[in-house]
């Protein structure tokens, strides 16, 4: 989310530089590009480099990530021969094999010559649970702006005379198949002062745009506003938010023709189960009074009734709190499930909690260790009987493991092996290890040192020292054929190293390396 940029200096010689669009700077970017251009074709490796780069960037058994839609899996695939993307799906009986066969929704590439445009892909939003009606949105050379059209995924036609909104950024969500709510460009006054929709209006099919109706605006100080929409038959919810900053928004529910403010922390984060909520704290929350006071730290993922809740209930319990070495990285929901990707130390760990009425009960799940995990419900709330309704992807990487998809369910810690990459690189006798340096006031700082093959612990080594702290992203082991093949072959060795402010031991982590403004 953009945030307002520093006033420029008016004496700043290279001020001019700030107008990223701007010819003159366009100009400068050219010519300081040919000049490294011209130095880095000169060196010998360059051009060998650069091949075997293109090889694994190339790679043929890329793992196609999708996402599920009722009876499909939907994925977005870009290869030489298909740069702009093909939308494209198949089933999950397909999707186990080797080689699935995939069937073409939208050629992007296709598309983009027809038109004469600069397409590139900006997403879908779909109306379950037949999905078959999405606003497809389209981007400019990849600009925030978008093009959103309704496009119908059974004719694989843009619907004619369908809903279609001009060039702005713009967000959109499905009421049902002939309404939509829609935050974008309205005219002046409808956007915030960073450039984003201030207003969410309903808009009937066969209506001019005009004549949509307002049912919430922001403020123009705000970042941006936005609205969720839960259609769990029995539980529908329509939440409506106000981005005050990057981590802090209000949250709106609308009940019946009214909106009633949520009252939480403007830095939770709410989400839904059937009638149970669950809040993700990134600072402390008290609950309670003097005589019996609940501080749940920051970190800490907790679950009440959301109907109490609502009605001023605070029977709070936590699913997950954190300690000085773990945090919780992410979550998703199967149908009766809760299960939770952990960082301890860096390292991925799963917990699944089994949801009974209001209570939940906690399994550990044998997992893949110590590398990345990524978890994802395959669950699709809108389906009364879901045959999918307990299972998810794991995923699993490490410095020296290529990537890795495996199709789980809550039942049992069996799973199957649906994709796995090839080796981009020869990990033979190459080693990755964990070390911590301790700061000036005693935090012990971890980080990672990935050995190339007969490397010694000796100083002399060429190294690489890559740190990020921000926004609470955490640096967790990755595969990389890249590095392996330009770098690790050579003898160089990788420090990646996991600096105050990003989020590998939650909220306070991030924290403490943020300054007073």
């Amino acid at each position: 989310m953009s945030q307002t940029p520093a006033p420029t200096d008016p004496t700043d010689p290279f001020v001019w530089l700030e107008e990223v669009q701007g010819e003159r700077a366009l100009n400068w970017v050219r010519e300081r590009n040919t000049l490294s251009q011209k130095e880095l074709t000169a060196r010998p490796e360059y051009a060998p480099t650069k091949a075997q780069l293109l090889e694994v960037l190339n790679a043929k058994d890329r793992i196609p990530s999708v996402a599920r839609r009722g009876d499909w899996l939907y994925n977005l695939w870009q290869d030489e021969n298909n740069k702009r993307g093909l939308w494209r799906r198949t089933t999950l009986a397909e999707y186990r094999k080797p080689q699935p066969l995939w069937e073409t929704v939208l050629d992007l590439d296709a598309l983009a010559k027809a038109e004469n445009e600069n397409w590139v892909w900006g997403g879908t939003s779909c109306l379950g649970p037949s999905y078959r009606h999405c606003m497809v949105m389209l981007s400019r050379g990849g600009a925030d702006a978008k093009v959103v059209r309704e496009f119908d995924v059974a004719t694989k036609q843009f619907v004619k005379g369908g809903f279609t909104l001009p060039e702005a950024k713009t967000d959109v969500d499905w009421i049902d198949q002939n309404t939509l709510y829609v935050g974008t460009d309205f005219g002046p006054g409808s956007m915030t002062d960073s450039g984003y929709a201030r207003i969410i209006k309903r808009w009937k099919r066969g209506t001019p745009l005009s004549e949509a109706v307002t049912v919430f605006e922001g403020e123009a100080k705000d970042v941006a506003v936005n609205v969720s929409i839960d259609q769990t038959p029995g539980y529908e919810r329509t939440l409506f938010l106000r981005a005050l900053d990057f981590y802090n928004t209000k949250k709106f529910l609308l009940q019946g023709d009214k909106l009633v403010e949520l009252d939480m922390p403007s830095d939770a984060t709410p989400s839904f189960m059937r009638d149970t909520m669950l809040l993700h704290l990134r600072s402390d929350l008290q609950v309670g009074d003097t005589r019996a006071l609940t501080t749940f730290p920051s970190g800490s993922l907790l679950h009440t009734n959301a109907t109490a809740y609502l009605r001023g209930e605070r029977k709070l319990a936590a699913l997950f709190t954190p300690t000085a070495t773990r945090s919780l990285s992410g979550y998703t929901s199967t149908r009766d499930h809760v299960l939770l990707n952990i960082i301890d130390n860096v390292a991925g760990k799963l917990e699944q909690w089994h949801k009974k009425g209001d209570s939940f009960t906690r399994r550990e799940i044998a997992a893949p260790f110590p590398g990345s995990l990524g978890v994802s419900s395959l669950h699709d709330s809108l389906l009364k009987d879901d045959p999918l309704a307990e299972a998810y992807w794991l995923s699993y990487t490490d410095f020296l493991t290529p990537d890795s998809l495996y199709l789980a369910s809550t039942a049992n810690d069996k799973r199957d092996l649906l994709k796995a990459r090839g080796g981009l690189f020869d990990s033979t006798g190459m080693r990755a290890e964990q070390r911590f340096a301790t700061s000036k006031d005693g935090t012990k700082v971890p980080y990672f040192v990935v050995w190339p093959k007969g490397a010694k612990s000796d100083g002399n080594n060429p190294t690489l020292l890559y740190g990020y702290g921000g926004f609470e992203i955490s640096m967790k082991p990755w595969y990389s054929g890249g590095f392996g093949r330009a770098w690790y072959s050579r003898g160089g060795v990788l420090v990646v190293a996991n600096i105050r402010g990003g989020g590998e031991f939650g909220p306070a982590w991030h924290q403490s390396a943020v300054k007073p403004n």
